[in-house]
């Protein structure tokens, strides 16, 4: 029996009921995969059913303020895709008059979608034959076949696709890609994989070589910046505070925080000068009280930086600038770790 076939056959019984698979509608499809993009399926669901629920098509979600977009998205990570999903929405109902493009190269062409995203919707509602690779597509066919090049390394991405495209022949392209990275999310896991029940446990070269624990092979090491970050809240007596709009690059672009002071070492103990100049900076010059609100550091790991967190908070006997309101703050999208003090120390 053909590859494809097996793994097809697999799919039929084991294939999850998720109401993205009720049709081949492109941007249920597309927006299911930009939402499972760094995303546990679980974890995902509720956030596409929000998103459906709140914006049932394209031009929905175009006409809907990004600061709505970005609260929905709240708690997701990853906050570029919610904003180039919401700049291609746009797109799409302004040049594509609503309707998803068929051709690959133009769905390839749109902000956020890169070839994966793009393979995904040609196969799953255009039929065309495009092979998905993602995580789980290189540790399925490196463990298998014995692939051994590095799934970091430039010529990767190549190498596996052409192997994928292969092994489609004769299949429908969307539930192959389907099965492939439903294989990878139940079967082919990452760690302690049940080989043993596995469909391929005959073929599958890392099995018989004693190499499932160390196949995909990744050949970069993540450089990891340590960061240091300290939120100041400043209220007043009824709790009105003061929120600021990140808009440069970087994590958390156009989510709202604290005023933010980020040091280059850890930092116990602030000089005046340093609030002082906070308070300047947001014409604020009142008495106050200071205290830190978390005992010990918040850690907050993102794939690329380590952010340690305090958070301070500064009451204050003049409230004139403290625009935000308590009763309000949670209508601002933010990231996770300021959304888990907001609840915890605005609203409990």
């Amino acid at each position: 029996m053909s590859f494809h076939k097996k793994l097809l056959g697999w799919f039929g019984e084991n294939r999850r009921p998720f109401p993205w698979r009720e049709s081949a509608e492109p941007y249920k499809v597309w927006l299911s995969e930009i939402i499972l993009q760094q995303t546990r399926a679980a974890q995902g669901l509720p956030y596409y059913k929000s998103f459906i629920s709140n914006f049932p098509n394209v031009e929905e979600l175009a006409a809907a303020k990004e600061d709505y977009v970005m609260k929905l998205w709240q708690g997701l990570g990853y906050y570029s895709r919610a904003r180039n999903l919401h700049a291609t929405a746009k797109k799409i109902t302004d040049q594509y008059q609503g309707r998803f493009p068929s051709d690959f190269d133009q769905i390839k062409s749109l902000k956020g979608i890169g070839d994966y995203t793009a393979s995904a919707i040609a196969s799953i509602c255009f039929g065309q034959d495009q092979a998905v690779v993602d995580g789980n597509v290189y540790r399925v066919l490196s463990r298998i076949f014995g692939m051994d090049q590095p799934i970091d390394a430039s010529a990767a991405h190549r190498i596996y696709k052409e192997k994928a495209q292969h092994l489609m022949q004769g299949a429908p392209p969307g539930d192959f890609n389907q099965a492939m990275m439903e294989f990878g999310a139940l079967q082919c896991v990452p760690k302690n994989p049940n080989c043993q029940d596995c469909i391929f446990v005959k073929e599958c070269v890392a099995f018989q070589q004693a190499k499932v624990d160390l196949l995909p092979i990744k050949a970069k090491k993540v450089n990891v910046k340590n960061r240091y970050l300290h939120f100041f809240v400043l209220i007043d007596e009824f709790k009105n505070t003061l929120l600021q709009k990140r808009e440069g690059k970087g994590i958390w672009q156009n989510l709202y925080q604290f005023p933010l002071i980020e040091t280059f070492a850890k930092q116990k103990h602030f000089q005046t000068h340093q609030l002082n100049s906070l308070l300047a900076e947001h014409r604020i010059s009142s008495y106050f009280v200071i205290y830190k609100w978390n005992d010990q550091p918040i850690f907050h790991k993102l794939t690329h930086q380590h952010l340690e967190i305090n958070f301070w908070i500064v009451k204050l006997s003049d409230s004139s600038n403290l625009v935000t309101q308590s009763s309000n703050i949670q209508d601002y999208p933010m990231p996770k770790v300021l959304q888990n003090f907001r609840d915890k120390f605005f609203i409990n």
